[in-house]
């Protein structure tokens, strides 16, 4: 073969690998094209999917309307005990208090237009809790009142559950105190109780005069008070029921509570027996295992509960002791409820990149 040949035929050749290189170098590029299209589109569907939402980003099958349903099933043996004890006079308070409450948290939301929540029990488990918390002499009109300032005043007014500044039955309670203090402050005993040689244990420790009862009265609810409250042992049981399905935690009802007999005990001389019937005595129970455990008004982390039933307990033994008034659990809860943001900004983590406050 002649050089010229050779040559166009290899001339030839390489023309034809640079074709078949760019062929090549296309068909990767179309496909390079296709696999980024299909990324693109897999990442904007990706974004559409997105959920954007404050925080917290963390849930669980806990609802409102469970933890309401099981305060009320922990305040069933109190509720029981009040009726035995008090008799019809206190489950007529107790229904007034229920209707009253979920009728005005149903009616005042018909009229500010809001969506209606009374399907959440809160409303219940706060009529319940402020009729639980009244004497048997309270008068049914008194306690409509009741009911009216705990949903509408104190909760529908700020925005409904989750935003009230205080606890709702506390905050009528000393409402009703103050407006109708012959009634609301009467000392009424049980049926089994003879009144008439008799004062609430808190008064005779107050006066220092007088005969307390037993420790088994004092357990069963045999001596004078509100409806509620006398019963130790139907009030524990609700405690532990708590405690059990997660409701509330040890931190607020035991450090309340210890804090009390431990502060009874510091300014009485280390008078064990006072400081026992301190602890009986008057609406400790109820206000430390129900009242205090509030979700919205006390605060979320341990070391806040820790601070606030110290402060809890500080003020009702303070007011015990040396105020005009025998008893001091709704007035200290109360005022630890104002200062409750405070206390849940104590020891704060700061978030990951954030700024110091």
């Amino acid at each position: 073969m002649s050089k010229e040949k050779r040559f166009l035929i290899t001339d030839q050749n390489n023309q034809y690998n640079v074709l078949f290189k760019k062929k090549l170098r296309k068909k990767a590029l179309d496909q390079n094209q296709q696999k980024s299209s299909k990324e693109a589109n897999s990442k904007e569907e990706n974004l559409e999917n997105l959920i954007v939402s404050s925080s917290p980003h963390v849930f669980s099958n806990t609802t409102t309307t469970k933890i309401m349903r099981d305060v009320i099933i922990a305040l069933i043996p109190a509720s029981i005990a009040a009726v035995v004890l008090f008799g019809l006079k206190a489950l007529m308070l107790i229904l007034v208090c229920i209707a009253t409450s979920v009728f005005c948290e149903w009616g005042f939301q018909k009229i500010c237009k809001q969506k209606t929540t009374i399907g959440d029990l809160s409303a219940i488990v706060t009529g319940l809790l402020l009729a639980l918390n009244l004497p048997a002499s309270v008068l049914w009109w008194q306690a409509v009142i009741g009911s009216i300032v705990a949903i509408v005043v104190v909760k529908g007014i700020f925005g409904g559950i989750g935003k009230n500044f205080a606890n709702p039955a506390i905050t009528a309670r000393i409402v009703m105190l103050l407006a109708f203090g012959t009634t609301v402050g009467a000392s009424v005993f049980p049926r089994f109780v003879d009144a008439t040689t008799s004062a609430t244990p808190l008064a005779i420790l107050k006066m220092d005069y007088g005969f307390l009862p037993e420790i088994w009265q004092m357990l069963v609810g045999m001596r004078g008070g509100a409806i509620g409250e006398t019963c130790a042992i139907a009030l524990i049981i609700g405690g532990i029921y708590l405690l059990v399905r997660k409701v509330i935690t040890w931190h607020t009802p035991v450090i309340y509570i210890l804090g009390v007999f431990i502060f009874s005990l510091l300014f009485k001389g280390f008078d064990v027996e006072f400081a026992i019937y301190q602890v009986l005595s008057g609406g400790l129970l109820i206000g430390a295992i129900f009242m205090a455990t509030d979700y919205t008004t006390s605060p979320s982390r341990p070391i806040g509960k820790i601070i606030f039933a110290i402060g809890c307990a500080f003020i009702t033994v303070v007011i015990r002791l040396w105020g005009n008034y025998p008893e001091g659990v709704s007035f200290s809860i109360l005022f630890m409820n104002i200062l409750n943001p405070f206390i849940d900004r104590i020891k704060i983590k700061k978030p990951l990149g954030g700024v110091k406050a």
